[in-house]
């Protein structure tokens, strides 16, 4: 046996010649792709070179996963052309360098495999999958505005056809190890107690890999333009380009150069730079920054009781029953408990195939008219009505039952916690723990604390938020918190320009262009009229509400729930004519009111910090993650 040791790979080759090269990036929780660590591969090829193994096996000794990804850190420090092209030379030239050795060569992939993960990975001639939840693959380059430059773009497409492997880079979603082999991308998925053996199976077989069927081999060649012309139709659907270059990029160089970037300077140079990925790659610590809350707890939540079946409280409840918990569903009667249960069955049976699993996610959703479930259970979260006199009934009641080191939280959009709080034996133990509609679609879940709360009572909350892999932000205990804070002011005078006479279609695509996800009059009428009302009333500071929205609201016309707003209402969408030209500046007018409040509630202390205020309203409401924020965006633009 042979043994070389860096500082972040150690390689051992073993009695029956096969290498076995482990990446343990030092002082790091993950394993990413720094110049360091990539320069160590090099020297490791080097040795492997001069006394060539059997096989080579690449793998990781981070419990979190195989490669984050690269080193962001280092992506974040680019400040000049020569420096961007320096970074994507580096990972494609080693890469093709690993992919041209002449031994045969596999990548165990157990955990995520990310970014330049998947394109080491891609480089081997053979993908091992481990088959559990934690292995996930992916190129998500383009959510931080930029692409996979180190040969991500050539393979992928090789491996699983050009379809696949743009939807995957065009869109950054992840696929389980089951998937990965279903499409090709790993050439077959393991349980962990067989992985070593399997991988060293596979390499001493030396075995050719499947090819492409001749349909896609088409595909990947002379009939390029066919998926190009059709990736590209796709993208403009959902990414402008002077917004979001970076996946317009990823087809141009996959059609024009074969997945070579350094073939097309121009677009490293454009994309590397632009203020799109320095703003996406802000963005990305800002979601970083989200994920430490709660992470210095010991919480772990097993059982979790909701009360109130309605739409929010079902899909609490059911989100937490897909995350593993058990979870048991208050309501009066199992006539109101069926609905949400039902729905829960439909959304599950869209994304889980597995008729065994799907069951088992429903046995962890229990009925439970009588609330036996909130003595047992970790997390208590009340979502009843809003209404206080109906809220301190029932908190009365579940604080007489509950463990004492139990979480306490409301779902409440609209009233304080200090009102709330007032008929519990220990007030400071209630937290809000605010969800958003829809629950499985929003990442975002505000943490609410009012003056005198438990602080291990908020960071457990903030720990169950991320057990359940959303995003926490803690703010103070404020009407309309953060995001209904802000979002009130800025609906309101959309409407005010609906008032003088502009369109609600030109209002709404004045925005679009801005960079939202929907416009502010569309989003009106989704969130329902009568809350837009309610919420201009108790955060407009008593200003007086738009005529339109009062016209609609007195004839009962609420929005998506009734089928008629400012739009009609068909299967869920809204029916809209033809939008006007937007007049000079009116983004500009509708986004003031929203950034002004955004700042407002900085300096009051009900968001710590700019950089959480601007996360929590990215994550929160969509705004335009290009710009990096509504005060990140103002800062900018002042320069």
């Amino acid at each position: 046996m042979m043994n070389f040791n860096l500082q972040h790979w150690q390689i051992v080759t073993e009695a029956d010649g096969i290498a076995v090269a482990t990446l343990d990036k030092q002082g790091a929780a993950a394993n990413a792709l720094s110049a360091e660590v990539l320069g160590e591969f090099g020297q490791l090829l080097d040795r492997l070179d001069a006394d060539p193994p059997k096989g080579l096996i690449i793998r990781s000794g981070k419990a979190a996963g195989f490669v984050a990804g690269a080193d962001i850190q280092e992506f974040s420090q680019l400040d000049t052309a020569e420096k961007g092209r320096a970074l994507v030379a580096r990972g494609w030239d080693l890469f093709n360098r690993l992919a041209a050795v002449r031994y045969p060569t596999l990548a165990l992939v157990r955990g995520h495999c990310l970014g330049g993960g998947l394109e080491l990975a891609l480089a081997c001639r053979y993908l091992l999958a481990v088959d559990e939840p934690g292995t996930k693959m992916g190129l998500p380059e383009v959510m931080l505005g930029i692409f996979p430059g180190w040969g991500g773009m050539l393979r992928l497409p090789e491996r699983v056809g050009p379809a696949a492997a743009m939807d995957m880079m065009l869109t950054g979603k992840t696929i389980d190890a089951r998937r990965a082999k279903r499409m090709g991308l790993a050439d077959d998925a393991v349980p962990p107690r067989i992985m070593d053996r399997a991988a060293r199976m596979m390499v001493l077989s030396n075995a050719p890999r499947h090819p492409l069927p001749a349909t896609q081999r088409l595909l990947n060649g002379p009939l390029k333009s066919v998926v190009a012309n059709g990736a590209r139709k796709q993208v403009a659907k959902r990414a402008r380009p002077q917004h979001y270059p970076a996946p317009y990029a990823i087809i141009d160089i996959w059609a024009k150069h074969n997945g070579n970037a350094l073939a097309a300077p121009e677009l490293v140079d454009g994309i590397v730079r632009s203020p799109t990925a320095r703003n996406l790659v802000r963005v990305f610590f800002l979601q970083e920054r989200l994920k430490s809350f709660g992470k210095d707890s010991h919480f772990k939540a097993r059982r979790v009781h909701v009360v109130g079946a309605g739409t929010m409280g079902g899909d609490i409840a059911a989100w937490c029953a897909l995350r593993g918990m058990t979870v048991t569903l208050q309501d009066q009667g199992l006539e109101r408990i069926a609905p949400a249960l039902k729905r829960a069955r439909e959304n599950f049976a869209r994304r889980i195939k597995d008729k065994l699993q799907l069951r088992a996610i429903m046995d962890r959703l229990i009925p439970d008219p009588d609330g036996a479930g909130a003595a047992h259970a970790d997390v208590v979260i009340e979502a009843i009505f809003e209404n206080v006199e109906a809220k301190h009934a029932l908190l009365r009641k579940l604080d007489a039952v509950m463990k004492p080191d139990a979480v306490l939280a409301t779902n409440t959009s609209s009233l304080k916690l200090e009102d709330l709080r007032t008929v519990l034996q220990r007030p400071g133990r209630l937290v809000g723990i605010h969800f958003f509609n829809p629950v499985a679609m929003m990442p975002l879940v505000e943490v609410v604390a009012a003056d005198g709360a438990d602080p291990a009572m908020v960071q457990a909350a903030c720990a169950f938020v991320r057990q359940i892999d959303k995003l926490p932000l803690p703010v103070r205990s404020e009407p309309g918190f953060l995001v209904n804070a802000v979002l009130a002011p800025y609906m309101l005078e959309a409407m005010r320009a609906v008032d003088e006479g502009i369109s609600p279609e030109t209002v709404d695509e004045a925005m679009l262009a801005f960079g939202m996800p929907m416009g502010p009059v569309e989003l009106a009428d989704t969130v329902g009229l009568d809350i837009a009302v309610a919420a201009g009333r108790q955060l407009a500071g008593g200003a007086e509400a738009p005529r339109c929205l009062m016209a609609r609201v007195d004839k009962g016309q609420l929005g998506k729930k009734t089928g008629q707003g400012f739009y009609a209402w068909t299967a869920g969408k809204a029916q809209k004519g033809a939008a006007g030209t937007p007049p000079p500046q009116l983004a500009a007018r509708l986004v003031k009111p929203l950034i002004d409040r955004v700042d407002h509630l900085v300096v009051t202390g009900v968001v710590a910090d700019a950089d959480l205020a601007d996360a929590g309203v990215i994550f929160g409401t969509g705004f335009a993650p290009f710009t990096g924020g509504p005060l990140n965006y103002r800062k900018t633009q002042a320069q």
